[in-house]
Order: C-alpha cells, then structure tokens, then sequence
C-alpha cells in the first residue's frame, strides 16, 4: 500500500488490515486532520480555561450570550430512517460476538461503541471496522472456543457507531508527524466504509458523540460532518448525530448542541456515570458543596440527577429531538435466580419511569433486557414510534437546581469505598489487557466505572471524609483495603500490578488527570 503523503501507520499491517486502510481513506482521514485539528487543540484549552475559572470559584449557568438560540423558534432535522422508533437501544464494543449478538438482540439501535466500552488497543480499532462492515455486507459469522456458531438473522437493529471523545489520540496513525484525534480516525473509516452501505439499506452513517462540554464543540463536530460529505459525495444532513449529555458543562448548553448539529440531528442521550464523574471533576476544588455518596445511591431520582433528566427530555421534544434514558447495566446471572429476580425488578421500575417521563427509549446492556425495556415503552408509546410530540412545558429547571448536589440524600460506607476498589481494579485489569465492557457483579462495567469509581475514592480521601462506621478514609486506608480486596480476586496479586498501580497513581494523587489518557491510555501498545 502506497500511504498518502506524510501519513504514517506506526504498526505492521495485514491484507485485512489494509482493506480498512486504503490510500482513499487514509487520504480522508488526513484532509479531515490538516482542517480541524488545530480548532480541536483550541477547544481542549478551552476545556481546561473553564476548569481553571470553576477551580478559582467560579460556576456553571446558562449563557447569557446564546440567550436568542434558547428563546428562538427552530427545529432539528426529521427523525432519519431507521431512528424514528429507539424504544429499546443496545450498547457494547464491535467484537465479532458482539456485532452478531447486538444486531439480533431486538433492540431497535445498537450503539457499537469505539469508546467507553471500548479500548484504543490497535486490533480493535481496525478489527472494529472490519465487523461492522462486513455486517452491513452480510457476510459476518463467529464459531466460539466451544463450537457454538453465530450468524446474523433477518431483523437487525439500526447501527449508531460511537467514537471516541475529543481528547483522546490516535497514537497509531500520524499525520504530518502528529497523531490523530481518535474521534476522527473512529468517524472518518466508518463513514468512508460504511456510509454508502447504509445508504443503500434505506438507512444512513449515525453516530453518538461522547464526552462533549461545549456547543462550540458540537459546531467542531458539525463542521467536520459538512466537510466529509462534501469530501464523500453524500448530500447534506445524510449523517445524524445524537450527543450524549454526560458533562456537567454539556447540561447547561442542551439547546445551544442541538442548534449547532440541527442538520444533523437525532437527539440527546443522558449518560450517569460520566455526568456524574464530571460533577466531581469540574468541582472537585469545592469541598463538601459537592460531595456525593455511594455510587449506588446516586440514582437518577436524586434531585440533582431529576433535573439533568427532566430538562434533558423536554429541551429535546421542544426542539423536536429524540431523548435518550441511561443505561441499565445488570447482566443476569446464570447462578443465583433471586440476585435475577431483584435486578430486574429495578430495572423494569427504572424503564417504567424513563417511559412516564417521556423519554423515548432507553439503553439495556445485555440482549436480556432487551424485552423488559421493550414492554415499559410499549405500554407507553402503543404504536406510536416514539413521545415527541409530549413536550414537557411542565419543566422548568434552573441552573441552581442541577447545581444542587448538596441535596443528595445518602451516605458514605465501608461496603462503598470497596466495591469502588475492587471494581475499578477489576475493571483496569481487563481494559489493559485490551477489553473494554466487563461484567463486574453482575453489571456491565465500561470506562465510565473506571472514572466514577476513581474519582469517588479521591473526593472521599481529599475531603476527609468519615465512613459510617466512624472511619476517616485516608491514603493509609484506601491501599489497605486495595490489598485486600485483589486478595479475594482470582489469580495472583501480581496478576493486577498493573491495574494497581494505574489505579492508585490518580486515586490517592494530589494530581487528577484524564485517568483513561494519564497513565492509563498511554500504557495500551
């Protein structure tokens, strides 16, 4: 393969490979990374300006500045073929099994995730494409260690492809001696191989866009989608983005992402962990006015959460958007039909109260929820594809009311502090290994774990906190406990050195960097 000028693809490539890697696409890629890539540097510094002003004493609010684009009368684009009905949407990585199993999961969507529940390592990057091409070509198969074969059935879900955020790299492909942004490498291959595909199904190239925390971000993405159909030969508005709402920044700019992508538009999604990380990452300056308690207590009725969601579903249908629930992550067990039986009660209470609120659909981990989510939506829609016309001039949230973390009831335990441990080590351990959705407890864990998990040991540890049992968490404690709980694992403790030692450098740091970029994102070959 002859590379385009001042492209370089630092690893060793297979016939397969560069069937993904194509001169015309690494050509796409490389047009795509002289044109945004110096307006993405801006915006990551601005990302960290804005952390600065809220770490000095600063707060987040509506924009005064963008006041006419919240008050102003306009709508996003038409639900796009195969988007008007997401009642149920299923989430995991593009592993051949996945691919396979999430297509014929009867699930309306499956988002095929280059991100969360995903790593950068290099296989799946580039194998990654391959299946979800070879899926819309029909000519995609899997036979397991154990003989059991899988094969695309009649009815498939719609594929969303997720790339990966703003601020990661793509360290293994270089342009003019720089390296990529992922988002772009993710975005650009899939839209080069599988837009037309799409097409030609009666479909289109969608996308969810994570971990944004500005519209000015959502206009990068805009940009970038106008350039490529331009580049590609797609009319404008072929490509429909949803964005996931799962910054505290993001939360106050709703209106202002979805007026900068209405050509492109499909909604907005609400994303717990992330916001939740993002709650304590922007504020992480601010004492006790933001600390939060158990992760498991942090649900999506607590008030500050209720007002992410409910502003969340009626900014969407106003402007005529689809609005997206969270994830239900439980994995059945195949053991322990009581730990089943509990699970899915909140669950379905859970999708019940996402569908009264009017949302649209909503995102399941594991093919077995597929019908729980399922039955909660039909009991509200019937036959309606989806609620937009349910406006929710009912809703009226202000900024001081998602600012409210104070007023989350709960508290903080032993049993907490270690589950957050043991989880995010356990999760560390597969994601270096190169596995990026891991059950976990009987839940479905991603990257989100691994930054909520973090992120709640180093809040506890920087604010002295107090556990119930009288106990103040300190450095002393949290390696204690780190021990202990890697002695109950399978394996030998060296078997989690690493994961340790990823885990330990920003949990109990004075520092706090990106956790899946410093040092954990570097650490992936």
């Amino acid at each position: 393969m002859t590379e385009p000028k001042d492209v370089t693809v630092t690893v060793d490539l297979s016939d397969a490979d560069r069937e993904i890697l194509t001169p015309d696409a690494l050509e796409l890629l490389a047009d795509l990374h002289r044109t945004f890539e110096a307006r993405r540097q801006e915006l990551l510094a601005a990302r960290e300006s804005r952390y600065a002003e809220l770490a000095a004493g600063g707060t987040l609010d509506f924009l005064p500045e963008t006041r006419e684009i919240r008050e102003g009368d306009w709508q996003v684009a038409p639900p796009a073929p195969g988007l008007v009905d997401r009642r149920v949407e299923i989430t995991g990585p593009t592993d051949r099994k996945m691919t396979i199993n999430a297509l014929n999961s009867g699930a309306k969507v499956w988002l095929a995730d280059f991100e969360d529940a995903s790593t950068p390592l290099w296989r799946n990057v580039i194998d990654g494409q391959r299946n979800l091409r070879d899926a819309l070509d029909r000519q995609i198969d899997f036979t397991s260690e154990e003989g059991k074969t899988y094969a695309l059935g009649d009815e498939l879900a719609t594929i969303v492809a997720r790339p990966r955020g703003w601020h990661l790299p793509e360290k293994h492909i270089l342009v003019d001696g720089q390296p990529m942004s992922g988002s772009l490498v993710d975005f650009g291959l899939y839209l080069f191989h599988c837009g037309q595909r799409q097409l030609d199904a009666g479909k289109g190239p969608y996308f969810y866009l994570p971990k944004m925390e500005s519209h000015k971000e959502a206009r990068l993405w805009n940009d970038v989608f106008v350039r490529a159909q331009d580049r590609l030969g797609m009319p404008q508005g072929t490509i429909r983005a949803t964005v996931l709402i799962e910054t505290y920044p993001a939360a106050f700019e709703m209106e202002e992402i979805l007026y900068e992508l209405r050509d492109h538009s499909s909604g907005l999604n609400a994303g717990r962990w992330d916001y939740i990380f993002s709650v304590i990452k922007k504020f992480r300056t601010r004492g006790r006015d933001f600390l939060l308690p158990d992760r498991a207590q942090v649900t999506m009725t607590v008030p500050f959460m209720r007002s992410y969601t409910e502003l969340l579903v009626s900014t969407c249908h106003r402007r005529g958007a689809h609005a997206i629930g969270g994830m239900a992550a439980f994995i059945p067990s195949r053991r322990d039909a009581e730990v089943n039986k509990v699970a899915m009660a909140k669950v379905t209470e859970d999708k019940e109260r996402e569908a009264s609120d009017g949302f649209d659909g909503s995102w399941v981990a594991h093919p077995d929820l597929v019908p729980i989510c399922r039955k909660a939506f039909d009991a509200v829609l019937g036959d309606r594809p989806n609620q937009l016309d349910r406006l929710r001039d009912d809703v009226h949230v202000t900024a001081a009311e998602l600012l409210d973390v104070a007023a989350t009831p709960g508290s903080v335990t032993e049993a907490g502090l270690r589950a957050n441990i043991s989880v995010g080590i356990q999760y560390l351990a597969s994601w270096l290994r190169g596995t990026g959705a891991v059950a976990i407890f009987n839940l479905m864990e991603d990257a989100a774990t691994a930054e909520i998990s973090r992120s709640q040991v180093w809040q506890w540890l920087h604010n002295d906190v107090e556990l119930e049992d009288g106990e103040t968490v300190t450095r002393e404690l949290v390696h204690r406990i780190v021990d202990e709980e890697i002695a109950k694992l399978p394996g030998d403790a060296a078997d989690y050195a690493d994961a340790k030692a990823t885990f330990l450098d920003v949990a109990v740091s004075d520092d706090f960097e990106e956790f899946l970029t410093l040092p954990a994102y570097e650490r992936m070959p």
